[in-house]
């Protein structure tokens, strides 16, 4: 295999780097020259203006041609000059020289050395490889100066390669010099220090002989403590390493050859061990050919177990299958018996609520016939002329009392109807909308008054003005419908006077209404069932124990909030109900 030497490749790269690095600390060192030198021809010219443009301006504003030509022809034989125009004022053209150009094709450059001008310009022609200086003619007569025309002198990229060119071989000169040293140096230097150290270590290192290691130890004559001398003490520590290693595999194989001797022995003994241990198999199999037949006869039998399991197997999967579909069976009739039970509740609502409003619409038609007497009798009065003051008086009064007796009913009445209308429109209604908590409870609470004014029972409402949030008013209706008939039914039962306090605190979109009664309260053991579906304390009662649990189920997947009930016997029971606004 081709072997690529280290120091040919590290010569390569260093002086790679420092070609690369000439060359362009030469490019630049040019430019800096060609700057430099167009910078001093810049200033020639504009010496040059100060000295022929007094001429020139009388020349020109003596309209004295053939001096301006002279004068043009005396600077173009300056070597640096390779164009001179000399313009008057309307821009035409009165001598030019040298090299022509079209003022069309000048790029035009403010040249700000000059004060309170903006005559004077710097001129280029970078395609043609030109520049110059253009500057007016100014005559100054009675104190009065006036612009007769314009000169442009031109000189170009070759005047300044002229300039350098010596400049220019000398630094390439220089730089191939020091490249040249440099390429003799750093190979008579990579050769001494680096490939002939290399060269006697791999021939040292070839002559290795495995029988005598110490023999094959490396000694170059160096006097420096550079990597290669680390090298070289490394692989000498590694053969007298080798050596010690050799020695301990001598020792080692004397060890084995003492030990292979010892195995011989025990061999022998093992030999004679396994014939007694042969012997003593062979009446082991003979008992266990008996231990097999037995095997296989139980191996039958667990057969027809596994054949009379499958068929256990496959009834109970039918069986399971049957299961499922009862369970599904079941959770439809649950669902079908939730909607029922809310239903019963908005019924018997409507049962009580007409059963109240009865009431003032048989006052309403009692007070409207009275009316309707007053009047006839009041028309028989004035058919037989009878009319009195005195009779007036006691019309409008029983009209009065009977109208305010009809409005006071019929504004119950109606007070009835539109609570239980707005309860009962929500309890049938998923819609989310916007709701004043402490207007709403107010509605609930009327919707139940037929209910309530059976009894003694007293609901408080602790909730701030304009608490408004964005949820299922349906589900808020459900659930305090819920609780308050199950603290009634359940919770005051053989309670006189009984007090539910409902408070409602906002924090931010959170709302958190804690329902509280002075009820009997209940036991630990009801408290952890108290959400489950059908488990009711009066099951002989009438009770079918879904109150609580519909309340649960609203709180949790209608409001996606959190329920929580604690309780102590004797001293009622309390729930707190937290979810967020749905806005």
């Amino acid at each position: 295999m081709n072997t690529t030497s280290l120091s040919r490749k590290l010569l390569t790269r260093v002086l790679s780097f420092y070609f690369l690095l000439t060359f362009l600390v030469t490019c630049i060192q040019i430019g800096a020259e060609y700057i430099n030198t167009k910078s001093h021809i810049t200033s020639e010219l504009l010496t040059l203006e100060k000295t022929f443009s007094g001429s020139l301006t009388r020349a020109v504003w003596e309209l004295n041609t053939q001096q301006a030509i002279d004068i043009a022809n005396g600077l173009i034989a300056i070597p640096m000059i390779q164009g001179i125009t000399v313009s008057d004022e309307n821009n035409q053209i009165i001598a030019q020289q040298g090299i022509e150009i079209d003022s069309n094709r000048l790029n035009m450059e403010p040249f700000s050395s000059e004060e309170n001008s903006n005559d004077y310009f710097n001129v280029s022609m970078e395609r043609d490889g030109l520049f110059g200086h253009s500057f007016p003619l100014i005559f100054e007569f009675s104190g009065r100066t006036t612009k007769v025309g314009s000169v442009t002198l031109l000189s170009s990229n070759e005047v300044i390669f002229n300039r350098i060119q010596v400049g220019i071989y000398f630094l390439i000169g220089n730089a191939m010099l020091k490249t040249a040293a440099l390429v003799l140096l750093f190979s008579y230097a990579f050769s001494n220090l680096l490939t002939s150290p290399l060269n006697k270590l791999t021939e040292q290192i070839n002559q290795f002989d495995i029988d005598d290691p110490e023999a094959s130890k490396l000694h170059v004559i160096s006097y420096e403590n550079n990597e290669l001398q680390v090298l070289q003490n490394a692989y000498n520590k590694l053969i007298d390493e080798l050596v010690l290693y050799k020695e301990q595999l001598a020792l080692a194989q004397g060890k084995i050859i003492s030990a292979n001797s010892k195995l011989d022995e025990q061999n022998l003994m093992l030999e004679q061990e396994v014939a007694r241990k042969t012997s003593s198999l062979s009446t082991t199999m003979l008992k266990m050919e008996v231990q097999q037949r037995e095997l296989l006869a139980q191996q039958q039998k667990l057969k027809a177990e596994n054949s009379h399991r499958s068929v256990t197997e496959k009834t109970l999967i039918a069986t399971n299958r049957e299961l499922k579909n009862y369970i599904l069976e079941l959770n439809k009739a649950q669902e079908r018996l939730l909607d029922a039970e809310k239903m019963a509740i908005l019924g018997g609502m409507s049962a009580e609520v007409c059963h109240e409003i009865n009431t003032p619409i048989g006052i309403g038609i009692t007070s409207t016939s009275y009316m309707a007497d007053l009047v006839a009798n009041f028309k028989d009065n004035i058919n037989a002329n009878k009319l009195s003051k005195r009779v007036l008086e006691d019309f409008t009064t029983n009209v009065d009392k009977g109208l305010a007796l009809v409005l006071n009913n019929l504004e119950r009445a109606s007070e009835l109807v539109s609570s239980f209308k707005q309860v009962a429109v929500d309890q049938i209604s998923d819609k989310i909308r916007k709701v004043d908590l402490a207007k709403y409870l107010d509605e609930i609470i009327h919707s139940l008054h037929p209910k309530l004014k059976k009894s003694n029972h007293t609901i408080k409402i602790n909730c701030p003005q304009n608490a408004e949030v964005y949820c299922h008013a349906g589900a808020i209706s459900q659930i305090f419908t819920n609780l308050i008939l199950n603290a009634i039914e359940h919770g005051f039962k053989n309670i006189n006077r009984g007090v539910i306090t409902i408070t409602v605190r906002l924090t931010g979109e959170q709302v958190h209404i804690t329902f509280t009664d002075n009820g009997h309260g209940v036991s630990a053991t009801q408290l952890e069932h108290l959400f489950d579906a059908f488990y009711t304390t009066a099951e002989h009662q009438g009770g079918t124990g879904l109150g609580t649990h519909i309340v649960h189920s609203l709180v949790q997947d209608t409001l996606n909030g959190k329920i929580s009930a604690s309780s102590t016997p004797g001293k009622g029971l309390r729930f707190d109900i937290k979810f967020n606004s749905m806005a």
